[in-house]
């Protein structure tokens, strides 16, 4: 699904992955479970691209439904995966960032279950990425430090373009913008605190890692 020219989210897929069409190749925001590559490069096939089109990846955070297909992807692309550092350090030892904290019973036996089964095999990050590094990407693509949802997320924000890539430090659902769920938050007074942070910037289209895009959406981030 196009959402501006050049932005696409791959849709189907979760978490959401989303594709950056550049001059010099293709990026792509975050890579879904295991088995998502055949998806992503179904889709870059729709638009006329190779898998070797794909240049770069570009992961918000180190959570299995966001990394899960990377490995294939890579492998198949020979692209340069970027990270934070404490994001980059978890991928490369195949272990979360964080701990997860059930809220019940029945989240406990799902988690327990999760992380018995959701394990990915060990990748190193070819690029650290820092707190209000340019990216030469859609036009200068921002890193943003965004901890709180786990520690070392970062979200990427494209000013000309008013568009930002939230990853889950915010979900979208019912065209409003919602923060990270407490089960799966690390530290919610950091979690805020990216929440404002990005409030902040007056994207106009938010781009998360679940639910639909949100248009409009300078009003719409939650009031933490």
């Amino acid at each position: 699904m196009e959402i501006i020219p050049n932005v696409h989210q791959i849709p189907d897929i979760t978490a959401n992955p989303y594709l950056i069409i550049d001059p010099d190749g293709l990026t792509l925001i975050d890579a879904g479970l295991p088995g998502s590559q055949k998806k992503i490069f179904s889709y870059l096939a729709t638009l006329g691209f190779t898998p070797t089109d794909l240049k770069r990846i570009v992961i918000t955070h180190s959570d299995f439904d966001h990394i899960g297909g990377l490995a294939a992807l890579r492998s198949a692309s020979g692209a340069r995966v970027c990270a934070s550092e404490i994001e980059a350090n978890a991928i490369a030892t195949g272990k979360p960032s964080r701990p997860i904290r059930p809220q019940n019973l029945l989240q406990k036996l799902v988690f327990g279950l999760l992380g018995a089964f959701a394990r990915t095999a060990p990748l190193q990050v070819d690029e650290i990425l820092r707190d209000g590094q340019v990216l030469p990407i859609l036009g200068g693509l921002t890193v943003l430090d965004t901890p709180g949802h786990t520690p070392g997320h970062i979200s990427l924000f494209a000013h000309a373009a008013g568009i930002l890539f939230c990853g889950d430090s915010l979900v979208a659902g019912k065209g409003q913008l919602s923060p990270s769920r407490p089960d799966v938050t690390w530290d919610r007074i950091k979690a805020d605190e990216s929440v404002r942070k990005q409030a902040a910037l007056g994207a106009q289209i938010v781009c998360s890692g679940h639910g639909p895009v949100v248009t409009d959406a300078k009003d719409k981030f939650p009031q933490v």
